[in-house]
């Protein structure tokens, strides 16, 4: 028997843990998540943000909770899921979203911010994957894992845009999606990941000052950058039963710009 498509979204009863969730793109997933009856944990490694993006969805009536640390060393976040143990008793939905960037070219970039990228963009999350997946998700023969990697990790930088560290984390991460997916299936945790294209926010904004947000939108074909809103769709999906059958995929949610890189 068929499932009414709108129960198929709805996320009542469950429980999500959203790293890097005190703003921009974090904040926007938290909300959605949310939004659809999901018990919350924020993380992030600024108290005050936390307590601030907390009470901003506990004013929408999610239930909303904060744990401060820093994703980037693995004892912080093994924390997290430890923390999320406690305070939630199971992790249903686990989006990684933490990440940092760092602008310089390739021939002047500093070793020391090509690490501190790595560390957090993509050692977290294997770091607080495995640790979510050991306490929770494998036991429970149940999960999703959603990382936020990029478009920029599905080609090369545009002239312009000096983030080498950042766009080989991202690219990274569209692997490790893969292959975690290949090999989680069969414990039923799906492993899939969104791509964002240029979304205002904190991250972007010195390049958007730069190169321009009307020009940035015009090389987009819906001539546009990404809103409050449109990450939370594709969010759903991958988190609740409607993506139940999806696993090892990545979504652009980018105005079509990596249709036009071949992404």
């Amino acid at each position: 028997m068929s499932t009414p498509v709108m129960k198929l979204f709805d996320l009542s009863g469950q429980t999500a843990v959203v790293t890097g969730g005190s703003r921009g793109l974090g904040l926007q997933i938290a909300e959605a998540l949310g939004e659809a009856g999901a018990k919350i944990l924020l993380s992030s490694r600024k108290a005050a943000d936390l307590e601030e993006a907390a009470a901003h969805l506990q004013a929408k009536g999610i239930d909303a909770r904060w744990v401060a640390a820093d994703a980037a060393r693995p004892e912080e976040g093994r924390r997290i899921v430890t923390e999320a143990m406690e305070r939630l008793g199971r992790i249903d939905i686990l989006v990684n979203n933490a990440g940092a960037t760092w602008g310089a070219a390739a021939e002047e970039h500093p070793l020391e911010a090509w690490d501190k990228v790595m560390d957090l963009n993509i050692r977290s999350l294997f770091v607080i994957s495995q640790a979510a997946a050991q306490a929770s998700m494998i036991p429970r023969r149940s999960g999703r894992i959603i990382n936020v990697a990029s478009i920029a990790g599905l080609g090369g930088n545009p002239p312009g845009m000096k983030t080498i560290a950042y766009n080989t984390s991202k690219g990274a991460a569209v692997n490790f999606t893969r292959a975690l997916a290949a090999e989680w299936g069969r414990h039923g945790i799906t492993v899939n990941a969104l791509a964002p294209g240029f979304f205002p926010s904190k991250m972007t904004k010195g390049l958007l000052d730069t190169l321009g947000a009307d020009n940035m939108a015009a090389h987009a074909p819906l001539n546009r950058l990404g809103d409050d809103d449109d990450l939370k769709g594709a969010t759903l999906l991958f988190a609740s039963a409607a993506g139940k059958h999806i696993t090892g995929q990545i979504l652009p949610v980018d105005g079509g710009v990596s249709a036009l890189i071949g992404g």
